[in-house]
Protein backbone atom coordinates (compact mmCIF):
# COMPACT_ATOMS: atom_id res chain seq x y z
CA UNK A 1 0.00 0.00 0.00
CA UNK A 2 1.44 3.57 -0.77
CA UNK A 3 -0.97 7.00 -0.95
CA UNK A 4 0.55 9.92 -1.74
CA UNK A 5 -1.11 13.78 -1.94
CA UNK A 6 -0.28 16.87 -2.67
CA UNK A 7 0.79 19.45 0.81
CA UNK A 8 -1.64 22.26 1.26
CA UNK A 9 0.30 23.97 3.94
CA UNK A 10 4.03 23.34 2.75
CA UNK A 11 4.76 24.49 -0.91
CA UNK A 12 5.77 22.06 -3.25
CA UNK A 13 6.24 19.02 -0.70
CA UNK A 14 3.88 15.78 -1.05
CA UNK A 15 2.56 13.98 2.22
CA UNK A 16 2.62 9.99 1.85
CA UNK A 17 1.69 6.87 3.49
CA UNK A 18 3.09 3.01 3.23
CA UNK A 19 3.56 -0.01 4.52
CA UNK A 20 6.52 -1.58 5.47
CA UNK A 21 7.90 -3.84 2.77
CA UNK A 22 10.54 -5.21 0.11
CA UNK A 23 11.68 -3.32 -3.22
CA UNK A 24 13.72 -0.12 -3.82
CA UNK A 25 13.00 3.70 -3.96
CA UNK A 26 14.66 5.77 -6.60
CA UNK A 27 16.64 8.97 -7.00
CA UNK A 28 13.95 11.75 -7.23
CA UNK A 29 15.96 15.09 -6.17
CA UNK A 30 14.04 15.23 -2.90
CA UNK A 31 14.47 14.82 0.75
CA UNK A 32 11.67 13.40 3.47
CA UNK A 33 10.81 13.63 7.57
CA UNK A 34 9.70 10.43 8.15
CA UNK A 35 7.72 8.88 10.76
CA UNK A 36 8.52 5.37 11.76
CA UNK A 37 6.71 3.53 14.56
CA UNK A 38 7.34 6.83 16.53
CA UNK A 39 10.26 7.98 15.11
CA UNK A 40 11.27 10.65 13.37
CA UNK A 41 14.12 10.70 10.82
CA UNK A 42 15.73 12.12 7.74
CA UNK A 43 15.46 10.65 4.14
CA UNK A 44 18.84 12.29 2.86
CA UNK A 45 18.74 12.75 -1.37
CA UNK A 46 19.69 9.27 -2.89
CA UNK A 47 22.39 9.23 -6.08
CA UNK A 48 21.31 5.91 -6.51
CA UNK A 49 18.56 2.99 -5.71
CA UNK A 50 18.11 1.32 -2.07
CA UNK A 51 17.06 -1.28 -0.50
CA UNK A 52 14.40 -2.24 1.89
CA UNK A 53 14.85 -2.55 4.97
CA UNK A 54 17.23 0.41 5.84
CA UNK A 55 14.52 1.87 7.93
CA UNK A 56 12.56 -0.86 9.71
CA UNK A 57 9.34 -0.58 11.17
CA UNK A 58 5.51 -1.73 9.84
CA UNK A 59 3.89 1.16 8.81
CA UNK A 60 5.47 4.66 7.88
CA UNK A 61 4.33 8.05 6.90
CA UNK A 62 6.59 11.31 5.34
CA UNK A 63 6.52 14.85 4.00
CA UNK A 64 8.39 14.77 0.78
CA UNK A 65 9.85 18.47 0.36
CA UNK A 66 11.10 19.66 -3.19
CA UNK A 67 14.39 20.01 -4.38
CA UNK A 68 16.25 22.09 -2.28
CA UNK A 69 13.85 22.75 0.37
CA UNK A 70 15.08 20.44 3.31
CA UNK A 71 18.39 22.37 4.32
CA UNK A 72 16.79 25.31 5.42
CA UNK A 73 14.19 23.40 7.42
CA UNK A 74 16.90 21.03 8.81
CA UNK A 75 19.06 23.19 9.60
CA UNK A 76 22.14 20.68 7.47
CA UNK A 77 23.33 20.75 4.24
CA UNK A 78 21.78 18.61 1.74
CA UNK A 79 25.46 16.93 1.16
CA UNK A 80 25.74 15.74 4.48
CA UNK A 81 22.87 13.58 4.14
CA UNK A 82 23.68 12.31 0.88
CA UNK A 83 22.64 8.42 0.42
CA UNK A 84 21.74 8.31 4.74
CA UNK A 85 18.85 7.49 6.48
CA UNK A 86 19.75 9.36 10.03
CA UNK A 87 17.01 10.06 12.84
CA UNK A 88 16.13 13.36 13.52
CA UNK A 89 17.89 13.44 16.91
CA UNK A 90 21.21 13.08 15.54
CA UNK A 91 20.87 16.42 13.98
CA UNK A 92 18.10 18.43 16.63
CA UNK A 93 18.33 18.13 20.33
CA UNK A 94 16.79 15.02 21.56
CA UNK A 95 14.45 16.60 24.15
CA UNK A 96 13.63 18.24 21.23
CA UNK A 97 12.79 15.89 19.15
CA UNK A 98 10.79 14.19 21.86
CA UNK A 99 8.75 16.72 22.11
CA UNK A 100 8.21 16.95 18.15
CA UNK A 101 7.42 12.75 17.93
CA UNK A 102 4.85 13.75 20.80
CA UNK A 103 2.68 16.41 18.87
CA UNK A 104 2.81 14.26 15.99
CA UNK A 105 1.29 11.08 17.48
CA UNK A 106 -1.04 13.29 18.59
CA UNK A 107 -2.68 13.77 15.22
CA UNK A 108 -4.72 10.87 13.67
CA UNK A 109 -2.99 10.62 10.58
CA UNK A 110 1.12 11.26 11.05
CA UNK A 111 0.99 12.53 7.54
CA UNK A 112 -1.24 15.76 9.48
CA UNK A 113 1.67 15.61 12.46
CA UNK A 114 4.55 16.32 9.84
CA UNK A 115 2.93 18.92 7.67
CA UNK A 116 2.15 20.56 10.74
CA UNK A 117 5.95 20.46 11.66
CA UNK A 118 7.67 20.94 8.23
CA UNK A 119 5.31 24.18 8.19
CA UNK A 120 6.09 25.96 11.35
CA UNK A 121 9.93 25.26 10.83
CA UNK A 122 9.49 26.73 7.41
CA UNK A 123 7.94 29.87 9.54
CA UNK A 124 10.81 30.01 11.81
CA UNK A 125 13.61 29.20 9.90
CA UNK A 126 12.79 30.87 6.95
CA UNK A 127 12.62 30.83 3.16
CA UNK A 128 14.99 27.90 1.58
CA UNK A 129 18.05 29.42 -0.81
CA UNK A 130 16.05 31.08 -3.87
CA UNK A 131 18.31 29.95 -6.31
CA UNK A 132 17.07 26.19 -5.74
CA UNK A 133 14.36 26.70 -6.80
CA UNK A 134 15.33 28.38 -10.55
CA UNK A 135 17.83 26.01 -11.15
CA UNK A 136 15.39 22.83 -10.45
CA UNK A 137 13.04 24.59 -13.11
CA UNK A 138 15.66 25.63 -15.80
CA UNK A 139 17.14 21.53 -15.60
CA UNK A 140 13.61 20.21 -15.53
CA UNK A 141 13.51 22.40 -19.26
CA UNK A 142 16.92 20.87 -20.28
CA UNK A 143 19.31 23.78 -19.93
CA UNK A 144 22.62 23.23 -19.81
CA UNK A 145 24.79 23.42 -16.05
CA UNK A 146 26.76 26.35 -18.25
CA UNK A 147 23.81 28.20 -19.43
CA UNK A 148 22.34 27.84 -15.60
CA UNK A 149 25.49 29.29 -13.97
CA UNK A 150 24.93 32.58 -16.47
CA UNK A 151 21.11 32.94 -16.19
CA UNK A 152 21.74 32.90 -12.33
CA UNK A 153 25.02 35.19 -12.45
CA UNK A 154 26.96 32.73 -11.07
CA UNK A 155 30.66 30.45 -12.10
CA UNK A 156 29.80 27.12 -12.58
CA UNK A 157 32.17 25.88 -9.63
CA UNK A 158 29.91 28.30 -7.16
CA UNK A 159 26.93 26.38 -8.63
CA UNK A 160 28.88 23.41 -7.65
CA UNK A 161 29.06 24.33 -4.77
CA UNK A 162 25.65 25.78 -3.53
CA UNK A 163 23.67 23.20 -5.33
CA UNK A 164 26.09 20.67 -2.71
CA UNK A 165 24.30 22.57 0.19
CA UNK A 166 20.77 23.07 -1.45
CA UNK A 167 20.54 19.79 -3.46
CA UNK A 168 23.54 17.01 -1.86
CA UNK A 169 24.70 16.77 -5.49
CA UNK A 170 25.76 19.29 -8.10
CA UNK A 171 23.43 20.27 -10.92
CA UNK A 172 24.65 17.70 -13.60
CA UNK A 173 23.47 15.11 -10.96
CA UNK A 174 20.52 16.37 -10.16
CA UNK A 175 19.80 16.92 -14.22
CA UNK A 176 20.12 13.23 -14.45
CA UNK A 177 18.13 12.94 -11.57
CA UNK A 178 15.23 14.58 -12.98
CA UNK A 179 15.13 13.35 -16.60
CA UNK A 180 15.32 9.52 -15.12
CA UNK A 181 12.28 10.68 -13.65
CA UNK A 182 10.48 11.70 -16.14
CA UNK A 183 11.32 8.69 -18.30
CA UNK A 184 10.31 6.63 -15.77
CA UNK A 185 6.83 8.38 -15.48
CA UNK A 186 6.48 8.29 -19.61
CA UNK A 187 7.43 4.68 -19.63
CA UNK A 188 5.29 4.32 -16.90
CA UNK A 189 2.12 5.70 -19.10
CA UNK A 190 2.73 3.30 -21.78
CA UNK A 191 5.31 5.44 -24.25
CA UNK A 192 7.29 3.50 -26.36
CA UNK A 193 10.61 3.38 -25.37
CA UNK A 194 12.22 5.51 -28.61
CA UNK A 195 9.67 8.02 -27.86
CA UNK A 196 10.79 8.22 -24.44
CA UNK A 197 14.89 8.60 -25.17
CA UNK A 198 13.53 11.76 -27.60
CA UNK A 199 11.18 13.52 -24.96
CA UNK A 200 13.16 13.15 -22.06
CA UNK A 201 16.22 14.39 -23.67
CA UNK A 202 18.51 11.38 -23.79
CA UNK A 203 20.16 11.33 -27.07
CA UNK A 204 18.85 7.67 -27.62
CA UNK A 205 17.29 4.73 -26.94
CA UNK A 206 21.07 3.31 -25.66
CA UNK A 207 21.37 6.36 -23.60
CA UNK A 208 18.02 5.87 -21.93
CA UNK A 209 19.06 2.73 -20.95
CA UNK A 210 22.75 3.02 -19.94
CA UNK A 211 21.20 6.06 -17.62
CA UNK A 212 18.22 3.51 -16.32
CA UNK A 213 20.90 1.33 -15.46
CA UNK A 214 23.01 3.44 -13.99
CA UNK A 215 20.97 5.56 -11.60
CA UNK A 216 17.91 2.95 -10.57
CA UNK A 217 19.95 -0.19 -11.19
CA UNK A 218 17.43 -1.89 -13.47
CA UNK A 219 16.23 -2.04 -16.87
CA UNK A 220 12.97 0.25 -17.95
CA UNK A 221 11.14 -2.92 -18.80
CA UNK A 222 11.99 -4.80 -15.93
CA UNK A 223 10.87 -1.12 -13.75
CA UNK A 224 7.67 -0.91 -15.96
CA UNK A 225 6.64 -4.51 -15.03
CA UNK A 226 7.47 -4.01 -11.04
CA UNK A 227 5.43 -0.69 -11.08
CA UNK A 228 2.14 -2.17 -12.92
CA UNK A 229 1.25 -3.27 -9.74
CA UNK A 230 3.08 -1.38 -7.80
CA UNK A 231 2.43 -0.69 -4.07
CA UNK A 232 5.16 0.16 -1.02
CA UNK A 233 7.20 -2.84 -2.34
CA UNK A 234 7.68 -1.62 -5.39
CA UNK A 235 9.54 1.56 -6.93
CA UNK A 236 6.88 4.19 -6.48
CA UNK A 237 6.04 6.88 -8.98
CA UNK A 238 7.70 9.78 -6.64
CA UNK A 239 9.46 7.18 -3.85
CA UNK A 240 8.35 6.30 -0.74
CA UNK A 241 11.92 6.44 1.72
CA UNK A 242 10.71 3.44 4.03
CA UNK A 243 11.69 1.33 1.10
CA UNK A 244 14.81 3.40 -0.21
Amino acid sequence: MYEEQRSQAVPGAVLWRAGGGSGVVLPDGCMDLLWADGRLLVAGPDTGPHPAGEVPGGAFAGIRLAPGAAPALLGVPAHVLRDRRVELADLWPAREVRRLAAQVAAYGDPRAGLEALAARRAADTGPPDPLAAEVTLRLRAGEGVARIAAAVGLGERQLHRRSLDAFGYGPRTLGRVLRLRRALALARAGTPYVEVACVAGYADQAHLAREVRALAGTTLSAYVAGSEGANSETPQPSGSRTTA
